[in-house]
């Protein structure tokens, strides 16, 4: 295959993870189609933040896809009805499942990636999904992208009629957030465009007190680097 026609879809939601994943794909000579979700989550801002960094890492093509995950309920990112946890002791512990999981999340999104994919006539799929510094959800696990892989090549008629055999990436899925982000900062990416929070405030602030707040701020203070983003609260250590 020449550079020319090495192509990837991109799972590219506009927070820390993706934004790195998407610089690797192209780091590593993919031409990029990223692809959003608006499935039904608290807020926009992430989606958002998704077009700026397409825009900013120069993706062939973007699309944002409407899914009604909002229709289950279940997760404290789509009903409104579940408090999103802060300032959690627990977190990271093993085992421990929050409330900010969306059931089969991942599954819905690496299927529609995976049907874009196949209409493109591309076998690279790019994933952020990372199993150090997370929050404990099950499709972030290595176990979860081998067994999707497996399926992918087993329900494509590309496949099947041996076209080619899918690949789905997880670049970042063994690193820390403090090993991301100092991957994406010698790629190019501009977290300042990038959005981490699941509550920001009517200004898009981050709240600082969500997991995913803490471990943006504990990867960048690792990293030895100043998070370029507003938060809410602004003494935290960074």
């Amino acid at each position: 295959m020449s550079e020319k026609d090495k192509k990837a879809v991109v799972l590219l939601s506009g927070g820390m993870d993706s934004a790195t994943t998407l610089a690797i794909a192209r780091s590593e000579g993919f031409r990029c189609y990223a692809l959003t979700f608006r499935y039904g989550q608290r807020h926009g801002r992430e989606i958002d933040a998704a077009k700026r960094v397409a825009d900013s890492l120069g993706v062939i093509e973007r699309r944002c896809v409407d899914i009604g995950l909002a229709q289950f309920g279940g997760s404290a990112l789509t009903d409104l009805a579940i408090d999103v946890p802060k300032d959690r002791a627990d977190l990271g512990r093993a085992g421990l499942i929050p409330p900010t999981y969306v059931p089969a999340r991942n599954t819905v999104f690496l299927s529609y990636a995976l049907a874009w994919a196949e209409v493109l006539g591309v076998f690279d799929i790019f994933i952020g999904v990372n199993a150090v510094d997370y929050s404990g959800y099950p499709d972030c696990r290595a176990e979860f992208i081998r067994a999707f892989e497996k399926i992918a090549n087993l329900a494509t008629a590309a496949a099947v009629g041996r076209e080619g055999r899918y690949h789905i990436h997880t670049p970042i899925i063994n690193m820390t957030k403090a090993q991301i982000i100092l991957t994406g900062t010698k790629l190019g990416v501009d977290y300042s465009l990038t959005h981490s929070c699941y509550d920001p405030d009517e200004r898009g602030r981050s709240c600082s007190r969500c997991d995913s707040c803490k471990l943006r701020l504990k990867g960048f203070a690792e990293a030895g680097l100043k998070d370029p983003i507003e938060y809410r609260i602004t003494n935290n250590k960074q």
